[in-house]
């Protein structure tokens, strides 16, 4: 039977009914363990109570009225992301490729505002992933998702990864800031070190430019910080987030300090459905889990404890996987066979992982996850690489 979706994606043969917690359960009735979370977005995993009963409650009052009048549950949001954060004001948005479009234009408009409208190009890196949109594929810079969509969109110059000097170089007369993840997630679980994160935020400073971080899959509490730029203890001018504020329902947030939001004025920027009382109701309840007490610190215990247990694999499997990488519980093994090959020995032991680049393969659970689980998924995974080891061996 031929499909009426377009071919785009390369999908793994299995459908799911219901999820709880970590688990996720097939139609067939098969328990998987979800080190996926829809790419790292079910942030407290699946049908988490307290997001269950805030979008409930908020299906039965209200939806949407569009951003032509106040909208109480968003107003709400914003400010207490603001209080969280380096942020002043908020703009929220249906994804993170269009949080990272607002930031490029926020950016942009504040130079254009300053009077200095040839100021609009950001410095970017390489393996950096920020959307599939026409610009944010353009800042991403990579070969494979630019082919084929006609001339790539001006105003991004890529340096290499973490290269200071680089950036410093690329700087010119049209530079209007930076462009970064703190954690690259496609680009392979790569950690930006605080050192550069700091001397990248002094070379903005020193030129005038705008730090702009995309923290669309590192923050939220990923990495056991509430953003992953607090590691380093620096403040970013503007952040493009998504994925775990919503914990599953579609949405997405540029957050600004109010002098570099100064250009983004009544009529110069707009959205249909973002904000809407749906995603901004779920958004709150994301923060009640997370901002609670002793939260973000079980997400750096658990963080540690998965981390030395993957160690552990890959000191006994130095033929499969040769690295751990990441923060908290966004991590990442390097593999020495190809990821793939990981990947789908993971789903045979009923784990499912992310594929990422420098053939990496993404472990991003939801934050909830409980020790006993952890100490049950190294034993998968650890099989995983022996099934791996064994036909490697054997081949």
């Amino acid at each position: 039977m031929t499909s009426a979706l377009f071919p785009t994606f390369a999908r793994a043969d299995l459908a799911f009914e219901r999820g709880e917690g970590l688990r996720l359960y097939t139609t067939d009735g098969e328990e998987y363990l979800d080190f996926a979370s829809g790419i790292a977005v079910n942030s407290l995993g699946h049908s988490h109570p307290h997001l269950i009963e805030a979008l409930t409650e908020q299906a039965g009052r209200l939806w949407h009225v569009s951003n032509l009048y106040e909208i109480p549950e968003q107003a709400r949001l914003g400010e207490r992301l603001a209080a969280a954060t380096f942020a002043d004001v908020c703009f929220f948005t249906n994804s993170g490729a269009e949080a990272v479009e607002t930031a490029i234009k926020t950016a942009r408009r504040y130079h254009y505002a300053k009077g200095k409208p040839e100021r609009y190009r950001l410095i970017t890196f390489e393996g950096a992933f920020h959307g599939r949109t026409l610009a944010t594929i353009a800042a991403g810079g990579k070969d494979k998702y630019l082919e084929g969509f006609g001339p790539a969109v001006d105003g991004f110059d890529q340096v290499p990864f973490a290269d200071v000097e680089a950036a410093r170089a690329a700087i010119t007369d049209e530079t209007a800031g930076i462009l970064i993840e703190p954690v690259q997630g496609e680009g392979g679980i790569r950690v930006v070190p605080n050192a550069v994160m700091r001397a990248l935020r002094a070379l903005c400073d020193e030129h005038g430019l705008l730090m702009v971080l995309d923290e669309v899959q590192c923050g939220v509490g990923r990495t056991g910080k509430l953003f992953a730029h607090e590691w380093a203890g620096i403040e970013p001018d503007i952040m493009a987030i998504a994925k775990g504020i919503g914990g599953g329902f579609p949405f997405g947030a540029c957050l600004a300090t109010s002098e570099a939001a100064c250009g983004m004025v009544a009529g110069v920027h707009g959205t249909t459905f973002g904000g809407n009382p749906l995603a901004m109701q779920v958004g709150n309840a994301v923060l009640d889990v997370i901002l609670a007490d002793g939260f973000l610190d079980h997400v750096r215990d658990a963080g540690l404890r998965f981390r030395q247990g993957l160690a552990r694999i890959v000191d006994t499997y130095p033929g499969v996987v040769d690295e751990i990488r990441g923060e908290g519980l966004m991590l990442g093994v390097r593999c020495v066979v190809p990821n793939g090959d990981l990947i789908a020995a993971l789903r045979d032991q009923q784990v499912l992982s992310v594929g990422a680049g420098d053939n990496v393969v993404r472990l991003v659970p939801p934050l909830t996850i409980e020790m006993a689980d952890i100490d049950l998924s190294l034993e998968r995974i650890e099989a995983a690489c022996a099934a791996v080891a064994a036909k490697e061996g054997g081949s």
